[in-house]
């Protein structure tokens, strides 16, 4: 019987993914990535799993209801279940995260804990318990494709779950020993299965959040993180004058419509984040749109690209991908010009290419 260690969140996809797999005939073990986070209303029960006062917080108290929901899944199934500390890995995003807000970019955590942690430190523990797969409950599918000597990366099935974005930083090696047992599901068609099956997850929301910011609080975090920072400067207009005051440029993203500051008679968006000069430069929807973009620490997931290649490109996740053409111009770097301009392309986000429902590899916006 093959073996997989799955990564369970105690949210309804990697429930549900358990049972799956359970189904398909693997032995599955259970595996939750402790953030290491802690707080005064947690306390510490049986296998380190947190117990929630009733002050903690819903998503708070490092994901203890959720490392409980995974924990009673996983008995309910009667398959062995760890929870793991991985605070360096967390902590090693979070600064990811600081580094990335304080440069004036906008960071895409998701993918980066799916590089370091998801699909890296969840293949070293596999690999220490004798699994042959590692496996999550993202939206994604990993098929067959004729001529290649490992699957491809396609979107998942349901449209508007899919994950497929934030997995393009996978490396292609592991393919053949990554599952994603409900990437072939509709959402709504999942849960009824997760009902049937008696999962007590079945219901459950979805988490919307970061999950070390689950406040979606992201200056709070900054300032509890690295201390107050002197980032608070002008509001420009893009010929330059000064239009405004802002309390500090993270509190930005490009793209931003709303909590400016400033009132105009026509929609204003932020087209500019300068660290340097800690100016927030805003503009009309024509100066947010962009034609091309160059992206760099590109990871290609299709062998024997040919360049200029045309395809679609997304920007960010849930973006509707636009026509692109693709040019290699340097050593892990990459021009894309789009048939269309497109709003809200932001530096530090990931551009992610693909070919139909394929995922042909991305890299970071410049």
């Amino acid at each position: 019987m093959p073996r997989v260690v799955l990564a369970m969140s105690g949210g309804v996809d990697s429930s549900a993914s358990a049972w799956l797999l359970q189904e398909q005939g693997y032995d599955v073990i259970g595996l939750f990535m402790r953030s290491g986070a802690t707080d005064d209303t947690c306390e510490t029960g049986i296998g380190g799993i947190p117990i929630v006062s009733a002050k903690a917080h819903k998503q708070g108290c490092c994901s203890a209801s959720d490392a409980a929901d995974a924990r009673r899944v996983a008995d309910s199934l009667d398959i062995p279940f760890h929870a793991l500390n991985f605070s360096d890995g967390f902590d090693q995003i979070k600064e990811y995260f600081a580094d990335e807000y304080l440069a004036g970019r906008t960071p895409n955590p998701c993918v980066m804990c799916n590089i370091w942690l998801k699909f890296g430190k969840l293949w070293d523990f596999a690999q220490q318990v004798g699994a042959d797969h590692i496996a999550t409950g993202h939206y994604a599918q990993l098929l067959p494709v004729e001529g290649e000597d490992r699957p491809g990366l396609f979107r998942g099935l349901d449209p508007g779950k899919d994950q497929s974005y934030v997995l393009f930083g996978t490396q292609r090696d592991l393919f053949d020993k990554i599952l994603f047992p409900v990437g072939g599901y509709q959402k709504s068609e999942l849960r009824e299965l997760a009902a049937k099956a008696g999962i007590r997850t079945a219901n459950k929301p979805d988490s919307q959040e970061i999950c070390f910011i689950p406040d979606n609080d992201y200056s709070r975090f900054l300032n509890d993180f690295r201390g107050p920072q002197e980032t608070a400067g002008e509001l420009v207009d893009t010929a330059g004058n000064v239009v405004g005051q802002h309390e500090g440029y993270q509190n930005f993203t490009i793209g931003q419509r709303r909590g400016l500051g400033v009132a105009f008679g026509d929609p204003r968006f932020v087209v500019r984040i300068e660290a340097e000069t800690k100016r927030v430069v805003i503009g009309t929807k024509e100066e947010l749109g962009r034609s091309s973009l160059e992206a760099n620490r590109v990871n290609w997931l299709k062998p024997d690209l040919k360049f200029p290649l045309t395809g679609t490109a997304q920007i960010r996740y849930q973006h509707t991908p636009g026509k692109c053409t693709v040019h290699e111009i340097g050593d892990d770097r990459i021009r894309v010009d789009f048939d269309d301009p497109q709003f809200g392309v932001a530096p530090g986000q990931a551009l992610v290419v693909y070919d139909d429902d394929r995922v042909l590899g991305g890299g970071w916006i410049l």
